[in-house]
């Protein structure tokens, strides 16, 4: 889990950071938000693009400008991307659509909205060289996230970013293996074998999600945009340097209210068993504390 530091040949990191975040995604966003209320056509711009360029600030190593998998950056790491901002909410009364920016529904008035946060990465595993390429040739999953804070709240003009390094040749990430696996044997070859003709979904793999903490991703960076709309500012709250051995690094905690239900609890103590390992709560954040 030490990154390739003869590699890492970007510096000056956390400005540029800020820099590529001002101009390639907030004020081409808020441009896009005026064009929407003329429009009516979605503000949400794609992030995958702006994620590799941000994945390669965030660790220091540049990319080879092929997009293909295993070759994101040049040390192999894998990119994916994930935006939660800005996605067409739905009415509950009429099903129509209504962008993020709408307080009431334009088809039939009613300020009955299912605000959506469903977005999630893909991956895509078609064969079983796919497979291998993701879960061991490739040696570091970079998962980056853009969504709202206080999305709980009805705050859409806080914005955050992050970013999760999964290595799959740890011993603390193999839940990352074992999930890919699963989904190519028991949900893709099977729904392929039913109806060859078609293509099975890639496997979701969601933000915040049971199988997200269990793989216990760590957590490299995460940054907040305040005003975001109008004036944005931001505030770096987390960043570890590129040349940093990630071994020594704490896995993001899985919250409590994740196991609340029977089946859950019941992986979890499964696991826990199988590795032999307590269960550590931290009684002030009720969180799970990392499995190492």
């Amino acid at each position: 889990m030490q990154p390739n530091l003869n590699l890492i040949t970007i510096k000056d990191n956390e400005k540029l950071i800020k820099e590529l975040l001002e101009e390639l995604v907030l004020q081409p966003r808020m441009k896009a938000l005026e064009w929407s209320k003329i429009t009516h056509q979605t503000p949400n711009l794609r992030i995958g693009y702006p994620g590799q360029h941000l994945a390669s600030l965030i660790t220091g190593i540049r990319g080879r400008k092929t997009g293909a998998r295993g070759d994101d950056l040049e040390d192999g790491t894998e990119v994916k991307s994930c935006s939660r901002i800005d996605q067409m909410d739905k009415c509950k009364d009429c099903n129509s659509p209504v962008a993020r920016i709408e307080i009431t529904c334009s088809n039939c008035g009613s300020n009955k909205i299912n605000r959506k946060k469903d977005s999630k990465w893909l991956f895509t595993i078609k064969n079983e060289n796919d497979l291998k390429v993701l879960t061991e040739d490739v040696k570091r999953v970079f998962l980056i996230l853009a969504d709202y804070p206080h999305f709980n709240q009805q705050d859409y003009e806080t914005l955050r970013f992050q970013s999760f390094e999964i290595w799959t040749n740890s011993n603390r990430h193999k839940r990352f293996k074992e999930i890919m696996t699963n989904y190519y044997y028991q949900i893709y070859l099977v729904n392929k074998n039913k109806k060859p003709e078609e293509t099975p979904a890639p496997k979701n793999f969601w933000p915040y999600s049971y199988q997200f903490y269990l793989c216990n991703p760590i957590l490299t960076f995460s940054c907040i945009v305040q005003k975001a709309s109008t004036n944005p500012e931001i505030i770096v709250d987390h960043y570890i340097k590129p040349e940093v051995d990630r071994s020594n690094l704490d896995s993001v905690m899985m919250p409590i209210k994740l196991l609340w239900r029977k089946e859950e609890k019941q992986l979890v103590k499964n696991y826990l068993n199988s590795q032999k390992l307590p269960s550590f709560i931290d009684e002030n954040t009720r969180n799970i504390l990392p499995l190492r």
